[in-house]
C-alpha cells in the first residue's frame, strides 16, 4: 500500500467547489493527504474525504482555482494529515493548518501527530472536578466552569463574544495551580480587525506568552476551517496528557465551521438535512466537543469553551441545538442587556452548567457558593415576573416587597453582571451576590441556610 500510495495520477475527473475527483486509484485510504500539482507548478494539500472504487473525492484546502482537469498531477502520500506538537509553540501564532504566521520558524523539537486524535477508552475518562476562575461574575458565580468541562457560548451577531473570549483567555487561572495553566485559542473564519484584536489584546496583557493561537481569517479558503479546531485540539491533548497542563481551549466561531462543513457536504452531493447541513453534524460536532476531559494516570486536563454566533438569535437553530446536546450546558448573551450597556451582557436566566455543583462548595470555592448561586437565580427569576406585572399595572401598584425586588434587579444588573473589564475573584463574586441579596427581606431568602445567612446577610438601611 505504501508503494502504490505514492503513484503520481495525471489529470482529475472533475473539479467541484473545494473537491477534487480523482479516477482510477488504487491504495488510497480515507483521510490520507493528497498533494495537487498545478498546470504552474503550485502544490496545494488536500485531504481525501470519500473512496469509492478506484474513485477518491479530495477536499483541498488551499482552493481549487487554476486546477485543470488534464494537466493538474495528483500525489496521494499515504499518511493522515498531522500536525508538529511541541512547548515550543507557546507564545506563537499559527495558521489554520499550523502553519507559522507570527514570523518565526516552524517549531524544531517535538513530534508529527494525527490531528484526528487517539481513541480514548471511556472507562479511563475522570469525572470533571475543581473551579475554573475566569474573573466572570455570572459565569463563576452562576455557571461555573469546571476542569475538564465543555461549556459553549451561545452569542449573535453584533454582540461582544470576542471581547469575552479575549477577557478570558486573559483572565482564567486555576487557583493555587496558575503557573501549570495554559490556553490554546482558535479562531475560524474571524476578520482581519477581528484576529489583530484578539493578538494585540494578549499581547498587551502579557497572556500571548501562555497562549497558542490558530487563526482561521475570513479570506482563507473555508475548507481550512474544517481542519483548524482538530489541529488545535491535537496540540491541546499533546500539552494536557504529555506535559500534564491544565488546558483551556476556545473555539471560535463554531458556527463558521459548520458552514464550511455544510460546503463541503454540498460539493460532494450528500443528502441534505435541516437548514442543508448534512446527517452527520451531530457525530461531527460530537468529534470535536468530546475531545475536551479528564484521563486516568495524567495530571493535566481540557476544558473547552466553544463559541457560536445563533443565526437570528434562534436557539433552535441545528449549531446551538446540537450543541446543546453534546456539551454540558451553556452561556447565553442577551441582546437585551447588550442595548442596555451591560458587559458581559450574559442572560444567567437561560444559561447553564451542568457540572457546577460538581466544583463548588466547601474545598472548591466557598461554603455559601451553592445556596447563594440557588438564592440569586430564584429571586432574579422573580424579578422578571415582577416587571412582566409591572408593564400591564404600573408599578405604583405594586406592593412594598415587590419594588424591592424590582430594586434588587437593577442592582443585580448594573453591578453584579455588568463588570466591564473587571477580574474579580471568586471571594468580590460571592459577596457582592450577597450585597444583591441584601436589598430583600432575609424572609425572601428561604434556599439559604440560617448559619449562611447570620455569617454574610447584611440588609440595607
Amino acid at each position: 500500500m505504501a508503494v502504490t500510495s505514492r503513484r503520481v495520477y495525471l489529470g482529475v475527473e472533475e473539479v467541484s467547489g473545494p473537491l477534487v475527483f480523482v479516477r482510477g486509484v488504487k491504495g488510497v485510504g480515507y483521510g490520507e493527504i493528497a498533494e495537487v500539482v498545478t498546470a504552474s507548478g503550485e502544490v496545494r494539500r488536500g485531504r481525501v474525504l470519500i473512496v469509492d472504487g478506484d474513485r477518491a473525492v479530495i477536499q483541498v484546502f488551499e482552493g481549487t482555482g487554476d486546477i485543470s482537469t488534464k494537466r493538474a498531477r495528483v500525489r496521494f502520500t499515504g499518511e493522515p494529515m498531522t500536525v508538529k506538537v511541541s512547548d515550543e509553540m507557546l507564545g506563537r501564532v499559527f495558521d489554520g493548518t499550523g502553519r507559522p504566521i507570527d514570523g518565526g520558524p516552524p517549531p524544531i523539537g517535538g513530534e508529527e501527530r494525527d490531528i484526528n486524535g487517539s481513541p480514548i477508552n471511556p472507562a479511563s475518562r475522570l469525572y470533571p472536578e475543581n473551579f475554573i476562575q475566569t474573573g466572570i461574575s455570572a459565569i463563576d458565580g452562576m455557571n461555573t466552569l469546571i476542569r475538564g468541562q465543555k461549556l459553549p457560548i451561545f452569542s449573535t451577531s453584533g454582540l461582544p463574544h470576542n471581547r469575552l473570549a479575549a477577557q478570558i483567555v486573559r483572565q482564567a487561572t486555576i487557583p493555587g495551580e496558575e503557573s501549570e495553566f495554559v490556553i490554546v485559542f482558535a479562531a475560524m473564519g474571524v476578520k482581519h480587525d477581528e484576529a489583530a484584536f484578539f493578538r494585540e489584546s494578549f499581547r498587551e496583557s502579557g497572556a500571548l506568552e501562555n497562549v497558542v493561537m490558530f487563526l482561521n481569517l475570513a479570506d482563507d479558503p473555508s475548507i481550512e476551517r474544517t481542519i483548524t479546531p482538530r489541529v488545535a485540539l491535537t496540540v491541546a491533548e499533546y500539552l494536557a496528557f504529555d506535559r500534564d497542563k491544565h488546558v483551556l481551549v476556545i473555539l471560535t466561531d463554531m458556527t463558521n465551521y459548520c458552514e464550511a462543513l455544510r460546503e463541503v457536504a454540498t460539493a460532494r452531493g450528500d443528502v441534505p438535512t435541516r437548514k442543508g447541513y448534512p446527517g452527520y453534524l451531530y457525530s461531527d460536532l460530537a468529534s470535536i466537543y468530546e475531545r475536551a476531559g479528564r484521563i486516568e494516570g495524567s495530571k493535566g486536563s481540557i476544558t473547552q469553551i466553544p463559541i457560536l454566533t445563533m443565526p437570528n438569535n434562534d436557539i433552535t437553530h441545528p449549531v446551538p441545538d446540537l450543541t446543546g446536546y453534546i456539551t454540558e450546558g451553556q452561556i447565553v448573551l442577551d441582546p437585551k442587556l447588550h442595548q442596555q450597556g451591560i458587559y458581559p451582557p450574559i442572560a444567567v436566566l437561560p444559561s447553564l452548567s451542568r457540572l457546577m455543583k460538581d466544583g463548588i462548595g466547601e474545598g472548591y470555592t466557598r461554603e455559601d457558593h451553592p445556596n447563594l448561586a440557588n438564592q440569586l437565580y430564584a429571586s432574579y427569576a422573580r424579578v422578571q415576573q415582577i416587571r412582566n406585572i409591572a408593564a400591564i399595572i404600573g408599578e405604583e401598584e405594586l406592593s412594598s416587597v415587590d419594588r424591592k425586588y424590582l430594586r434588587f434587579g437593577e442592582f443585580f444588573e448594573q453591578e453584579f453582571l455588568n463588570q466591564g473589564d473587571a477580574n474579580r475573584t471568586i471571594e468580590e463574586t460571592l459577596d457582592l451576590g450577597w450585597r444583591a441579596l441584601g436589598l430583600l427581606p432575609v424572609e425572601e431568602l428561604p434556599r439559604l441556610k440560617r448559619e449562611q445567612i447570620d455569617k454574610y446577610y447584611h440588609p440595607w438601611e
